[in-house]
């Protein structure tokens, strides 16, 4: 990456070095009935800086971890951050081929494995790279075993020029990208997440999202307010009730899955989740009846928010905003965060008007500079000088956004473009509906048919008629699924998003054979 002394950041490091050296005292870290003041984190990185140092881990090396969430993981993370050391995560939830092919393409010195979770991983051979577990194994060697007894003076060795950071892509359009995160974005998106959110005081957060994707990425903000990540090896619901009760969870940050899940769980009303100020969703759209369900049973703690890893969040739907009296408001994701420059923009760069739909589209300190290795791919996403995220929204006379889907699952039947977001909202409203997904499938008439995927709430029914007429109603004809097909669940990625590749490749599997 090209260094611009004048128009650097800080390395990341800065801000949590920051918190670190104004906290010393405060509760920071916990992960089971292990608790870590600041003081004591920034202990504890500094053994592992040395650790890793002693074995002959230098900067500008490339370091890949794999692990469920555990408070070593986020020891690891900041030790390269401080250390100057490359980093990029191994997502917890897809298979070692995956894995591989990440180790590969990032060109990763070295890994870091919990080879108690992942003991395959713990024994990959490839040319140059060097293997140590935070567990003993026998295939390489156990970090917490050579640790030094004593910390040094925690130093940061980064450099506000070079790349911290590579954030691999879910991969579900093809093979996971390499997205380039600079200090200067990975420092803009943590401070717009620092400002943007209402933090209650002190905040306690839950990290139930993988370490990976976006647990890590949350703690910035919450270290550079002064308060307190409480990590769990995963999400589940009932482990989620026990910790918010026992440790006060002031924050939790949930995908739309996982929310559904916490509200059809028969147990909800057993445990005291009245220490929850503030429930941050995000990571795909919500349906609108869950979430007015959720707000009754919660109350106004919600808010929302769009982002994407090439340049993380792009809109904010804020508490105040989610207003049962104003229904409509609850689809939106938001108005563009400060910081970045968002526009709706159509396929000549010119901005839409009100209504009109378009593209997202970025430019700002805190997008990417590309992607990993990919010239021609960076080209492209950058077309005509923005990032184009390749989600397609209209805005209201207020600016806030509305998804309507993304580019790539846009519908083209009889000639007309059809978004599946607004079919799954009118679905997602019927009191029988539990979540829903629509696609495009092949039609030797129309191009493209649309097609719906419902799950039905337990021990409710519904027609497939009565639900095509529901959305004939709300949205029209051309929108109107031909067909609706009532499944136990619907398939989802690594990542808790529905899997509309896997929804859609029967279909076009059949055609090709058909053709063929």
């Amino acid at each position: 990456m090209s260094h611009d002394p004048l128009h650097s950041v800080g390395p990341i490091a800065g801000l949590f070095d920051t918190a670190i050296r104004r906290y010393p005292e405060r509760e920071c870290m916990v992960d089971g009935d292990r608790r870590y003041t600041y003081r004591q984190v920034g202990e504890e990185v500094s053994r592992y800086v040395q650790f890793f140092k002693s074995r002959g881990v230098t900067r500008g090396q490339g370091l890949s971890l794999l692990s469920q969430n555990r408070v070593e993981a986020m020891f690891v993370t900041l030790a390269c951050q401080f250390m100057g050391v490359r980093y990029t995560a191994l997502h917890p939830l897809v298979g070692i081929e995956e894995h591989r092919f990440i180790l590969d393409d990032a060109e990763s010195d070295v890994l870091v494995v919990d080879a108690d979770h992942y003991p395959e991983q713990a024994r990959i051979v490839e040319p140059g790279l060097r293997i140590f577990s935070l567990d003993p194994h026998a295939a390489c060697e156990d970090i917490l075993s050579g640790l030094p007894a004593s910390p040094q003076p925690l130093a940061i060795e980064a450099d506000g020029g070079e790349l911290p950071w590579i954030y691999y892509t879910g991969g579900t359009t093809g093979r996971p990208k390499g997205v380039l995160m600079s200090h200067r974005m990975a420092v803009t998106n943590m401070m717009t997440i620092a400002a943007v959110r209402e933090w209650p005081d002190q905040p306690r957060l839950l990290m139930a999202s993988p370490i990976s994707h976006m647990g890590a990425f949350n703690s910035g903000p919450v270290m550079m307010k002064g308060g307190t990540v409480v990590i769990v090896p995963r999400f589940d619901v009932l482990g989620f009730f026990d910790v918010v009760e026992r440790e006060r969870i002031s924050v939790a940050l949930l995908v739309p899955t996982m929310l559904y899940a916490i509200l059809d769980h028969p147990r909800l009303d057993e445990f005291d989740l009245s220490s929850l100020k503030l429930i941050t969703i995000g990571g795909s759209p919500i349906s609108p009846q869950r979430l007015e369900e959720a707000m009754r049973r919660f109350g106004p703690i919600f808010s929302q928010f769009l982002g994407q890893s090439e340049c993380g969040t792009i809109s904010y739907l804020a508490v105040a905003d989610h207003d049962l009296s104003k229904p409509q408001r609850l689809q939106s994701c938001g108005l563009p965060v400060a910081g970045k420059d968002i526009r709706v923009l159509d396929a000549d760069m010119n901005e839409v008007g009100v209504g009109e739909v378009g593209e997202i589209c970025a430019r700002g300190p805190g997008v990417t500079d590309g992607y990993w290795k990919r010239p021609e791919e960076t080209a492209k996403a950058f077309a005509g000088g923005w990032l184009h995220t390749g989600d397609l929204a209209r805005r209201d006379e207020e600016g806030f956004l509305y998804i309507v889907g993304r580019a790539k699952d846009m519908i083209i039947t009889g000639g007309f473009n059809v978004y599946p977001k607004e079919i799954e909202d009118a679905l997602d409203r019927h009191p029988a509906v539990a979540l829903s997904a629509v696609i495009g499938v092949p039609h030797p008439k129309w191009g493209e048919a649309v097609t719906a995927f419902v799950v039905l709430r337990p021990g409710q029914a519904a027609s497939a008629e009565e639900l095509m007429v529901r959305v004939r109603k709300t949205c029209g004809a051309v929108q109107t699924p031909k067909a609706v097909h009532f499944v136990e669940e619907l398939p989802l990625t690594g990542y808790k998003k529905v899997d509309k590749v896997a929804l859609r490749t029967p279909f076009w599997a059949e055609q090709d054979r058909q053709v063929g």
